[in-house]
């Protein structure tokens, strides 16, 4: 089931289109101004964002930034009353992947967000047929599970190898410690993040042989696999 965040300060209109939403399928968070989409986007992995432009606290498009330092993977869609094509045009230069005037039609932006999310995925599978990693002077080599340094092979345990497959993906981004542990444990405890921070030193003893590479604690959000330019 995918997981919508949709950010809507109209209590109407918020209220339809999280029962429609959900009446189709998908998860809804519902975010009734943009402080709130800020702590549920810390909080939760989403995969879209439904954000209304004019908010009371801050604008859709400010809030698409912010959102965006939080999670840079996760698409977001403008709903606006505003049809000027200059705010269209800002929309899309922010990264939106589509735009949506008022009054919504429900059907509409269902078959907008199937198709947005069907095009994600076949694109995510390609990204998964990548066969290495290039990270600084090693090579991640996803077709035989193996790390190399200058040509000498690195054994790793299957945990070490997905988490870092998984930093690697995402070098020089945040990975959330619940994107993590839901996609390398299957699940987000206690117990799973005292493990993930004995399998995060493993690896920096791993890759400890290139200067260039760190792997970032951002307190209480994450890691980094942080990769400086020569």
């Amino acid at each position: 089931m995918y997981k919508l965040i949709l950010v809507e300060d109209d209590n109407s209109l918020g209220y339809l289109l999280s029962e429609y939403l959900g009446m189709k399928g998908f998860s809804v968070t519902w975010a009734k101004d943009a402080s709130e989409a800020i702590t549920k986007t810390k909080s939760n992995v989403f995969d879209l964002a439904i954000l209304d432009v004019m908010l009371p606290d801050m604008d859709g498009f400010e809030l698409s930034q912010k959102i965006k330092a939080i999670n840079a993977e996760l698409p977001f869609i403008f709903l606006t009353a505003r049809s000027l094509k200059i705010d269209v045009l800002k929309g899309f230069s922010l990264g939106a992947v589509d735009y949506l005037k008022k009054p919504i039609d429900e059907e509409e932006l269902v078959v907008r967000i199937n198709a947005l999310l069907s095009r994600l995925v076949s694109d995510a599978a390609h990204e998964d047929q990548v066969s290495q990693y290039e990270i600084g002077d090693y090579v991640l080599n996803m077709d035989n599970f193996e790390l190399n340094y200058k040509g000498k092979p690195i054994k790793l345990t299957g945990k070490e190898f997905d988490l870092l497959a998984l930093l690697a993906k995402n070098k020089n981004q945040l990975c959330t410690h619940k994107e993590i542990l839901t996609t390398v444990w299957d699940k987000n405890d206690y117990f799973n993040k005292k493990s993930l921070n004995v399998f995060i030193s493993h690896l920096r003893k791993h890759l400890g042989q290139d200067p260039k590479l760190s792997i970032v604690n951002v307190s209480r959000r994450g890691f980094m696999l942080r990769v400086e330019e020569t």
